[in-house]
C-alpha cells in the first residue's frame, strides 16, 4: 500500500511519499501501482500498491539452480512445499492442511522420501508437508508488555524468553530455499506492513509478531510471488487478532490489497498459517527484549526511540538479521543507539542481567549500523517516515557516527 497524503476508508490521513518509480513499476520490479479507485470507495481513497503475478518481470536473484527444493514450478498457482536437505528429511514429519483451496497449494512428492510420512485428506484431496522443527508444545502466554516490566519477575520472564526465542525462530538462511521470491521482495512485503500498522494504528508488537509469522511460514513452505502478498496480508490479520483489543475486520485487510484477494481467500490463508505454525503465536520479539532492556536500564526518550528504530529497521533485511536471535538484535539497538546519543555501549547491569558481552554482539551492531548508514538511500522509507515524526522526536533524522569502536 503506498499512500500519497489522501484519506482511506479507515478514515486516517498520514503523509507518506510514495518510493521512486521507474517506467511505471514500483521499486525493485516487484509492486505495480493500481492508481484507480476502488469500486464504490469515496472519493480520495487510499493508492493500495499490489503485489505483482508471475506474468510480470521479477530481478533476477542468481538462483539458477535448487537441487534442494522440492517444488512444482510449472503449476505457477500459489504455494507449495519444500523438503531441506536429505540428511534433514528423517526429522521432518508431515500434517494435512484441510479445506485448502488447490489453487493456493501444490506439491511435488517426486523427490520424497519413504522416510517422510504423507497424510492425505481424502475428501479434500489437499495434502501437505510441513516442517515441524518450528512447532512446539503449546506454552502458557507470556503477557502483555506490561507484565515484561515487573520488577519481581523480570529475570524469570526473560529467561523463558531467551528459551522460547530458539523454538520460535525461522531458518537463518529459509532465502535461498525460495524458487520464486527474493529478499528483495520480503523486504518491500515489510515495509508495506509498516505502513498498514500506521493506517491502522497497530500497536509495535504486532508489527513484529507480523513479520516472525511470516518469517516462519516462509521457512517451511515456498511460496510464489503472486501470494507473497496474500501471506502477509494474513500474517498481520493474525497478528492484529493476537495482539489488539480492536484488531481492524477482516473486510479491512481485503481492502487493502485492493481486492486482489477474496475474503474467503484471506481467510483460508489464515488457516494454512495456523497450521503452519501449528498455533503456535506467543513468540518472543526484538521489541520484547528491547522493552525489557529500556526498564533495566533507562534511557533518555531520545536514545529509546532511536532504539526502538533501529530495531524496526532491522525487520527489513532477512540477510543478515535472521541469523542473529531477537535478544541479540535489541541487544544490538540499545547499543548503537546508547552510542549514538550518550556515547556509551552497554552498561554492566544489562551485561549481568542478559548475559551478553559486548563482543558477542558486536556483530549484530556492526551490521545494524550498516544498516542505518544505508536506510537514506533505501528505496522503502516507510520505517524512516515513521521516526520522522515529531512523536518519535524525529530520531530516524539522527546519524550514528561513521566508525565504531567496538574493536
Amino acid at each position: 500500500m503506498r499512500r500519497t497524503g489522501e484519506k482511506s476508508r479507515a478514515g486516517r490521513r498520514e503523509p507518506c511519499p510514495a518510493a521512486p518509480r521507474s517506467g511505471g513499476r514500483a521499486v525493485l520490479g516487484v509492486l505495480a501501482e493500481n492508481g484507480q479507485r476502488r469500486p464504490g470507495s469515496q472519493q480520495g481513497a487510499a493508492v493500495i500498491r499490489r503485489f505483482s503475478g508471475s506474468e510480470n518481470t521479477i530481478p533476477s536473484s542468481g538462483k539458477d539452480e535448487l537441487p534442494d527444493c522440492t517444488v512444482n514450478a510449472a503449476s505457477k498457482q500459489g504455494f507449495a512445499i519444500y523438503v531441506d536437505e536429505p540428511e534433514q528429511k528423517e526429522n521432518y514429519t508431515c500434517q494435512v492442511a484441510e479445506e485448502l483451496e488447490s489453487s493456493l497449494c501444490e506439491l511435488d512428492t517426486s523427490a520424497m522420501t519413504s522416510s517422510i510420512r504423507l497424510l492425505l485428506d481424502l475428501s479434500t484431496g489437499s495434502p501437505m508437508i510441513v516442517d515441524t522443527s518450528f512447532q512446539s508444545q503449546p506454552e502458557d502466554h507470556v503477557g502483555d508488555a506490561i507484565t515484561l516490566t515487573v520488577g519481581e519477575y523480570a529475570e524469570d520472564i526473560h529467561r523463558y524468553l531467551r528459551e522460547a526465542e530458539v523454538r520460535f525462530r525461522p531458518k537463518p538462511h529459509y532465502m535461498r530455499k525460495q524458487p520464486d521470491i527474493t529478499t528483495g521482495m520480503r523486504a518491500i512485503l515489510v515495509d508495506w506492513l509498516v505502513e498498514v500498522g500506521e493506517e491502522y494504528k497497530l500497536r509495535t508488537e504486532t508489527l513484529y509478531l507480523a513479520v516472525n509469522f511470516l518469517d516462519r511460514f516462509l521457512s517451511c513452505m515456498s511460496v510464489l510471488r503472486g501470494k507473497l502478498q496474500l501471506v502477509g496480508t494474513a500474517a498481520i490479520l493474525l497478528a492484529a487478532k493476537y495482539e489488539e483489543i480492536y484488531p481492524p475486520e477482516v473486510d479491512e485487510f481485503v481492502y487493502i490489497t485492493d481486492d486482489t484477494y477474496t475474503k474467503r481467500q484471506l481467510l483460508r490463508m489464515e488457516h494454512l498459517l495456523l497450521k503452519v505454525l501449528a498455533f503456535d503465536l506467543t513468540a518472543p520479539t526484538i521489541n520484547q527484549f528491547l522493552l525489557q532492556y529500556i526498564q533495566r536500564h533507562g534511557v533518555c526518550m531520545r536514545t529509546e526511540n532511536f532504539a526502538r528504530y533501529l530495531a524496526e529497521l532491522s525487520l527489513l533485511e532477512a540477510d543478515p538479521f535472521l541469523k542473529y536471535l531477537p535478544s541479540q538484535t535489541a541487544a544490538a539497538a540499545y547499543c548503537l543507539a546508547n552510542y549514538t546519543v550518550n556515547r556509551s555501549f552497554w552498561p554492566e547491569t544489562l551485561a549481568a542481567f542478559t548475559g551478553y558481552s559486548l563482543s558477542e554482539i558486536a556483530p549484530c551492531v556492526t551490521d545494524l549500523h550498516k544498516a542505518c548508514l544505508d536506510a537514506p538511500h533505501c528505496q522503502l522509507q516507510a520505517i524512516k517516515e515513521k521516526y520522522k515524526r515529531s512523536k518519535y522526536l524525529q530520531v530516524s533524522l539522527l546519524e550514528p557516527p561513521a566508525v565504531l569502536p567496538l574493536q
